[in-house]
């Protein structure tokens, strides 16, 4: 079949993973207001928010506050099918205009589409599960696969550089005037950043709790362009023209970013570098991103998959605390905490993403790289800055635990003349993973009452089992020599038990 032909309609065919349903089109999105939230890999389910919260923001981005509660998130999904009815013909997967793609790169090598998926093992790379095998895509997952690509491109050979668009753009070419190496793309920087995002009661109120308004892009400084146009409205030519500069500059250029120019065919995708977006240390990131600019160099949120997104969540919110720009800051996160609070009972801040690793300048997963995610639910009525303190105060408590669990084993297989970093290393992840399973109830029980306090002092009953039950597991105590270590060795919880919960 021709790629000339229309076809696959973006707004009329089901290739969106909903949590508990299955596939549905973007028209099905925003029709319906049964579905929680969605779903895929932690990756795809950032791309997807983006995209439709690109959708949102070009169908009904409201002026101010105002406009943005009266909009609601029935205004909201009404705005965004009229959106999508009136640019229906911009949609098509295939065509003489496909969606999120450039015929003009037809002239770029093929590459497999196994090779621009980070969880599939290709060439000489071990594979480990039937997950990682390559598979023929349906129209459904190259759409989805094309959408993650526009922000989460991993950098390094595989795109086709030789092609550039727009003449005499030298930023696809190395200082010998060859092909370069391809960036890595924006959301995803030099080892993946986390995103945050906040989640609502169902999929359209979650959307309309992450619009942000024409005044807060304004305030936020870091988009000339302000929300800007949608690229589908008005594609860019090449990798440095109008249309493209314009991108760079305005919000709709971070929620596709279009850092690759992709064409797709039936058993691959022709390749190439596309727009090159400035990076959080020059000042400009995701509005899903965090980054303290406080220091001397601006930091970010990376994924670590031995830290896992909870545990990220006092810095999320240390706004809360702090006055001014410091610490780390999310525009949204920071632009939705006051409005989710006021107008919703209950609603969640969820954090992911993908860890990669980088050699020589090509990116991939490997090793302990992984895709990961969190979902914190909060109650409107606790939030404030007596929860927040001492929610800071029982996860700095937690974090010496794990310090004083990580110094025990040590100093067990220091007895044994044996080193016992790597064992520490995994005693102290172990207890952090036990932890994870009550962090929803230590995050209710910080309100400042007397029956959180009660819920506290038993949390922190359970947690100090949980350093005990991490350093048996590790150190064992079945020689006299071993047992005589154990012994001496042991973690003394009593001072953390005494602590005023």
């Amino acid at each position: 079949m021709s790629n000339m032909e229309n076809r696959f309609n973006l707004i009329d065919e089901p290739w969106i993973p909903v949590a508990g349903v299955g596939r549905v089109s973007l028209w099905q999105v925003f029709e319906n207001s049964q579905y929680r939230s969605l779903g895929g890999t932690p990756v795809q389910r950032i791309a997807l928010m983006k995209l439709l919260l690109a959708i949102a923001q070009a169908a009904a981005t409201p002026a101010d506050e105002q406009a943005w509660r009266t909009l609601g998130a029935e205004g909201l999904a009404r705005s965004c099918l009229a959106y999508l009815d009136r640019w229906h013909e911009r949609f098509f997967l295939y065509g003489e205009r496909p969606f999120l793609q450039m015929p003009a790169i037809g002239a770029a090598t093929l590459q497999r589409y196994g090779a621009v998926l980070p969880e599939v093992s290709t060439g000489n790379t071990t594979v480990l599960n039937h997950g990682q095998l390559e598979r023929r895509l349906d129209d459904g997952e190259k759409a989805l696969l094309l959408v993650s690509l526009m922000g989460f491109a991993l950098s390094g050979k595989k795109t086709d550089n030789s092609v550039v668009l727009t003449p005499g753009y030298s930023g696809k070419r190395n200082d010998k005037g060859k092909p370069s190496s391809s960036k890595p793309g924006p959301a995803v920087a030099h080892m993946g950043l986390l995103h945050s995002f906040l989640i609502g009661s169902n999929l359209q109120e979650t959307l309309w709790l992450n619009l942000l308004t024409t005044r807060q892009v304004e305030q936020a400084m870091i988009f000339p362009q302000g929300v800007g146009t949608a690229p589908w409205e008005c594609m860019p030519e090449g990798e440095d023209c109008r249309a493209a500069q314009e991108l760079r500059q305005s919000l709709m250029g971070r929620l596709l970013p279009l850092c690759r120019f992709c064409l797709l065919a039936e058993d691959g995708l022709h390749y190439s570098e596309g727009l090159a977006h400035a990076g959080y240390k020059e000042g400009v990131c995701d509005p899903s991103v965090a980054v303290d600019h406080s220091g001397k160099e601006p930091k970010a949120l990376w994924v670590d998959p031995d830290k896992r997104p909870w545990r990220e969540l006092t810095s999320l919110l240390g706004f809360i605390e702090q006055s001014g720009e410091q610490g780390f800051q999310s525009l949204q996160v920071r632009a939705g905490l006051d409005r989710a609070r006021d107008v919703t009972e209950v609603f969640a801040i969820w954090s992911g993403g993908l860890r990669v690793s980088s050699n020589a300048g090509e990116q991939y997963a490997s090793g302990s790289d992984d895709f990961v995610e969190s979902q914190v639910w909060l109650h409107s009525t606790m939030l404030g800055e007596l929860w927040f303190v001492q929610l800071k105060n029982e996860m700095d408590a937690l974090g010496d635990l794990a310090k004083g669990l990580y110094g025990r084993v040590m100093a067990f297989f220091k007895e044994q003349k044996v080193d016992g970093a790597k064992l520490a290393a995994q005693a102290s992840t172990l207890f952090w993973q036990l932890c994870e399973r009550h962090f929803q109830q230590l995050v209710e029980a910080c309100e400042p009452e007397e029956q959180g306090t009660e819920q506290r002092r038993q949390l922190r009953l359970t947690f100090a089992g949980y350093v005990q039950q991490a350093y048996d597991r590790f150190c064992p105590k079945e020689t006299a020599r071993q047992l005589d270590a154990w012994a001496k060795c042991r973690p003394n919880n009593s001072k953390y038990l005494r602590q005023e919960a």
